[in-house]
């Protein structure tokens, strides 16, 4: 029965270097999937730094102009923080949702 499976096949090297390749791709720790997926998450990870760099350059511009001009400052502080004077009122309008 053996004598049916062709001689290279039953090479020990041939047989040695199967078993290595199936261990590399499918039971390593270090498998093809598990590859694939870090790949995967790889590029995500970049796109969002990519991102956040991009969010961060804008912050950094606004900062630039708030901090030269004054009187942009103490705008951004009213709109965006809801600050005011001593012996001023506030008024906040929210529109009507329909």
């Amino acid at each position: 029965m053996i004598q049916r499976i062709p001689k290279i096949f039953r090479n020990f090297y041939f047989i040695t270097s199967f078993l290595f390749v199936a261990w590399m791709l499918f039971f390593d720790s270090n498998d093809f999937v598990t590859q694939f997926q870090m790949r995967r998450q790889l590029s995500e990870l970049e796109d969002t730094k990519e991102h956040y760099l991009e969010k961060m350059a804008e912050v950094e511009k606004d900062r630039k102009e708030l901090m030269g001009n004054p009187e942009l400052l103490e705008k951004f502080a009213r709109e965006k923080y809801l600050m005011k004077r001593p012996h001023e009122d506030v008024f906040i309008i929210v529109p009507k949702e329909e």
